[in-house]
Formats: C-alpha cells, structure tokens, sequence
C-alpha cells in the first residue's frame, strides 16, 4: 500500500496553535470588527498582511518561541474509506518533530536545524515550517517576500514566499479580516501537489488567534485526499529540551 505514507504529507499544513483552557470562537463571526475595515481598505499586499497579522495577535503571535501540538483527525481517501490518526508536532524556532499515528503507517520527521530524519524511507515533507499559518510569523522578516495573488485568483488576500521558494497564498474575509482559508502548490518526487485549507473554527489563548478546527485537501493529481483536523492541546512558549529534536531520538 505505498500510496498511503503520502497521506502524511497533509499534515504539512496541521499547524494550528489552541489551548486547553482557551476562550473559543468561530472563524465566521457576523458583521465586522474594527479591524476588518482596516484590512479592507489596505492597498498593497503587505499592508494586507500586516493588518491581517494584527488580528492574530500582532506581535505576540510573530515572537512566539515555542509550540506544542497535539490532535485528532480523520481521513479518507474515498467516499467509502475513511480512517482515524492522532498527530503531535512540537516547534522551536526552525526546529521541529512531527509524529502522526495512524492505523496504515506511523511517522516521524524531525529537523534539528540543520538535518531533517524521516522515519520512512524516501518519503520526506517539504519544510513543515515552510507552508502556512508559520508564514505569518515571517512577515517583515528578511527574505520573505509578500505579494499579490496571482490574477487567476480574484480574491482579497496576499502570498507569502519563503527563501526555500515554497509558497502560501492566504485569502481574507473581507467582513472579518480573518484568513478564510489558504493553499499552496508544490514539486514533490516530480510530481505537482496542490493542497487547500479552509478554516472552520478559530480559539484566542493569551490574545493569539489561531486555527483550531480546519478541513483540508490534498491533491496529488492521481488521487484527492481529504481530512477532518481537530487540536486537543497546545503548549505555547515552554521549555523545550533540545534532545526532542535528536534526529536520533
């Protein structure tokens, strides 16, 4: 059953920041914030950006230090196959340990700032850091480049491109200034994958913002994946032991 280890590839996008003792809210709340005027009214993409960024947390969201992740998900590969895996991540600064359990093929990637260690042979994620809601946090920063979306997409919103050349384009909601969802394109084994997002549920822990419920797809050309995510738990900036990210552990 090789086709399955890529399933693991969706989680490249699970990075959603929740808390156990959060106050919830949902992604479609009605009529509009103070905030979401501003966004609508910017004029360049990175304006867009900053403004959208503000709604998240601002600074606090760009200088979080560390993140811990654990959830659920399910996931089907056809209407008639659908099956459960849990996953836990752990960030700290560009490092990072992914580990999904799942009833097909566990995995594990870690990086430790300078190797990265798939535990299944030839398959390895792009940049887990790389690809959405991470992106945010590197507004300004050097090397990151914020842009328009591209003229087939008439959307309001913006993409941000890493110095890696891996790209997110986030569309906003122009009632509420939240990112609705996001997608992003890229070269895996010389094939083409495309992945979308669509946020269904975010929670405000410490005056952060972040997803907490999403739905997402994954198209590998040959065949679409498509998967349920909920975050059970977040721990946001603990200590972090630097043997988590042993690519030898």
């Amino acid at each position: 059953m090789k086709k399955y280890p890529i399933l693991l590839l969706m989680f490249v996008f699970a990075v959603n920041l929740s808390a156990q003792n959060g106050q919830k809210s949902k992604q479609n709340t009605k009529g509009k914030s103070p905030n979401a005027v501003e966004v609508s009214e910017t004029k360049t993409p990175l304006e867009l950006a900053k403004a959208t960024l503000k709604l998240y947390g601002g600074e606090k969201f760009k200088n979080m230090k560390t993140l811990v992740i654990r959830g659920t998900a399910d996931i089907s590969g056809s209407p008639t196959m659908t099956f459960p895996a849990t996953f836990a991540m752990i960030y700290a600064g560009d490092k990072y340990r992914l580990e999904v359990t799942n009833p097909i093929q566990p995995f594990k990637q870690v990086y430790d700032g300078q190797q990265t260690l798939s535990s299944i042979n030839n398959v390895s994620l792009p940049p887990i850091n790389r690809l959405g809601f991470p992106l945010l946090q590197k507004i300004e920063e050097k090397d990151f480049v914020v842009s328009e979306l591209p003229e087939s997409k008439k959307k309001s919103g913006f993409r941000i491109t890493s110095p890696d050349g891996f790209y997110t384009d986030f569309f906003v909601d122009e009632k509420t200034g939240l990112v609705k969802s996001y997608e992003s394109s890229y070269e895996i084994r010389g094939r083409t994958v495309t992945t979308s997002v669509q946020i269904d549920k975010l929670r405000e822990v410490e005056g952060v913002k972040v997803p907490e419920r999403f739905a997402q797809r994954f198209d590998m050309g040959q065949f679409t994946v498509y998967s349920d995510f909920k975050a059970k738990e977040i721990i946001v900036n603990s200590s972090v032991a630097d043997d988590v990210f042993s690519i030898s552990k």
